[in-house]
């Protein structure tokens, strides 16, 4: 499955699901047409979101998955993203946009139990330690996180070249690196060990 797209959908049906929940709540307001301006809000959110975590413009988010969503209210235009899972499984399909806001004099319906996000449960550092590898070298041994406050300390100029565990963690954009013991004590102790042998 592409890592990727899965984000995207993940992504995708997280804010959808939000912005659902907010307007259902409102959904018997007269005024439930103004809430189209926080829909626009969520969605330069979301594309800016996954446009800035892929290094991609939000322009391409947009030509890559937006698309004429059918409701019941006729088509509208929204955004949609279509995970193959293969091995005759059905994909999985995120979408965002789609809900009306038009005033409604009854509910016809509610919903108590919407669909859960797909693994809403647990964020990325948490799916990643349980993994259990090492992201450095793909041990399985004494697996933990390295952590540091701000990315930008990772490309200060006029410093020496990076090591490779600070590289790896600026291409992807993330504080954290789930590494085993022996590459965590490197990343610490790496330049002092080179610094004494030298």
């Amino acid at each position: 499955m592409n890592r990727t797209a899965r984000d995207y959908a993940e992504a995708l049906a997280q804010y959808q699901a939000e912005f659902r929940g907010i307007a259902g709540y409102y959904q018997l307001a007269f005024n439930l047409h103004r809430l189209g301006r926080l829909k626009h809000v969520m969605e330069r959110s979301l594309v800016k979101t996954l446009a800035r975590k892929y290094r991609v413009r939000v322009s391409k988010v947009y030509r890559r998955y937006r698309t004429v969503l059918k409701t019941d209210r006729g088509p509208r235009r929204g955004l949609q993203v279509t995970v193959e899972r293969g091995e005759g499984r059905k994909p999985l399909v995120a979408q965002w946009g789609g809900i009306s806001l038009a005033h409604k004099t009854r509910i016809g319906s509610l919903d108590d139990h919407p669909t859960q996000v797909w693994n809403s449960a647990r964020n990325e550092v948490v799916k990643r330690l349980l993994a259990d590898t090492c992201e450095m070298c793909g041990s399985h041994n004494g697996v933990e996180v390295h952590h540091i406050r701000h990315l930008k300390d990772l490309n200060v100029r006029g410093r020496a070249p990076k090591p490779a565990w600070a590289q790896r963690m600026a291409a992807r954009h993330r504080k954290t690196l789930v590494v085993c013991r022996v590459c965590h004590e490197d990343i610490h102790y790496g330049e002092s060990r080179s610094r004494q042998n030298s």
